[in-house]
């Protein structure tokens, strides 16, 4: 999961959108069945040796993943002499695209990161392998220790998803905490935002971001704000509010629930001055200010943690704040997976990378040794995981978002983004301050609901 450089709400759920790989709507369909049953062995010579077997295997992310990955793939390459994994790691905005025209003319990778939409488009197409069976087979999977938020989203029963036989495993299930700089907070004698969801509302949680801006020069423009890039979604959440209703397909952003968060977010900027505002950002995203220590609060998922392990200021991460409308806290709970491609020469040796990567203790425990995500592993993410002396010192919220408050973010479930993708752009009318949250979601919701039921109905 990765970060760009938009604004406001539309920072966090674009920043979404890229991570899940959400970012072609138009993808060509591959028609080939998924194929049933166990494969039957190809890379077997009639001596029983294992001939060499080359695999390739495309993921996407920054330095730091890529080098974990890197070295999870010596550690499998070393447990399977016979198998070269050929390892390709695209910048995340042209992941997309490139899997996308691979599948189209045939050339798939054998394994690559799949997630969101594109999971539905793939599976939907028959271009991913059923991997049912091979699970089935093997001891490295336990139905009942593996986060079921994360393989719920890699099943198809051939119409929908959510439910049927695995096409996928979870690289990763990615919960969205509330990071702080704790080290701003104790220089201003201000008490850090609690653990326990539920504990801080939208106002406690205001009055601290008024204190933790600052105008160190005078210049009348803030040069350490409270706050930056809040979630959107967890505002909407939180205040009972939804984008849709994926059992009907309703768009619901017009909903007094979803623009009140809305123009909630919108008001740090706008009113507050405790988050940069469309300009700000552009000079400088959220995400560079917190490195640098001029961001009291942010936002991060597990992946950000090799980076932040680096900063020369104490943080941790909180509950996000909840609505005090409703007293409740949510946040988004993003996935990522690895898919094999049905056209796989070797979809045993293909099999056996994903669930090396995905379910294998070693290889769980490098991962989240290295920073890279909380487990998949149920008994190692609540045990050993917790156990770490690293920061953060409250990665409990890490896992309450995953049990209790985190849902899947919004494109999950939708074949066609086209119509989230359209509010996100239209949006920076709210964020500038052109329309209030209230017209403008009345405005757009037409448009939204039209473009939903064309590519998903």
């Amino acid at each position: 999961m990765k970060r760009n450089g938009m604004w406001m709400g539309s920072v966090v759920l674009s920043g979404m959108l890229a991570l899940t790989a959400c970012s072609g709507n138009n993808a060509p369909e591959n028609t080939t069945a998924p194929p049933s049953g166990t494969d039957t062995p190809q890379n077997v010579s009639t001596e029983g040796t294992k001939e060499p077997v080359t695999i390739e295997f495309m993921g996407h992310g920054n330095p730091n993943e890529k080098k974990i990955f890197e070295a999870l793939i010596a550690a499998f390459e070393d447990e399977n002499p016979n198998v070269t994994v050929k390892y390709t790691s695209v910048p995340p905005g042209e992941y997309s695209q490139k899997l996308t025209t691979l599948v189209s003319s045939g050339k798939a990778p054998d394994v690559f990161y799949v997630g969101g939409s594109e999971f539905y488009r793939f599976a939907e197409a028959g271009t991913l392998l059923n991997i049912q069976s091979h699970l089935d087979q093997t001891d490295l999977f336990n139905p009942d220790n593996v986060w079921p938020q994360a393989l719920d989203r890699y099943r198809y029963d051939g119409s929908s998803v959510g439910a049927g036989d695995l096409y996928g495993l979870p690289k990763d299930v990615g919960p969205w905490a509330f990071v702080y700089n704790k080290t701003l907070f104790d220089e201003a004698g201000i008490e850090p935002p609690p653990a326990e969801a539920g504990a801080w509302t939208w106002n406690e949680f205001l009055d601290a971001a008024k204190e933790l801006t600052v105008d160190e020069n005078g210049d009348g423009k803030p040069d350490q704000y409270g706050v930056g890039a809040y979630s959107l979604e967890s505002a909407v959440w939180a205040n009972g509010g939804q984008y849709i209703d994926y059992e009907s397909g309703t768009v619901l952003v017009d909903q007094p629930e979803f623009y009140e968060a809305m123009q909630f977010v919108a008001d740090l900027s706008l009113k507050h001055n405790v988050s940069p505002n469309q300009e700000a950002e552009q000079a400088l995203n959220a995400y560079t200010r917190f490195l640098n220590g001029k961001l009291a609060m942010f936002a991060m998922g597990p992946w950000d943690q090799p980076a932040f392990w680096e900063l020369p200021f104490e943080w941790d991460i909180a509950a996000w704040p909840a609505s005090p409308s409703t007293g409740e806290t949510a946040t988004w709970l993003g996935s990522m997976g690895f898919a094999i491609s049905a056209k796989s020469a070797h979809p045993q040796e293909a099999f056996d990378l994903a669930a090396f990567l995905s379910l294998d203790e070693d290889g769980q425990r490098e991962n989240y040794q290295l920073g890279q995500a909380v487990p998949n592993l149920i008994d190692m993410a609540t045990g050993e995981f917790m156990e770490s002396d690293k920061a953060p010192a409250t990665r409990q919220v890490f896992i309450d978002i995953i049990q209790d408050y985190g849902r899947a973010d919004v494109p999950a479930y939708s074949k066609d983004t086209q119509w989230l993708d359209t509010f996100l752009q239209d949006a920076s009318k709210v964020w500038n301050g052109t329309m209030s949250a209230q017209d403008f979601t009345a405005e757009i919701k037409p448009k939204l609901q039209e473009l939903y039921d064309k590519g998903n109905k």
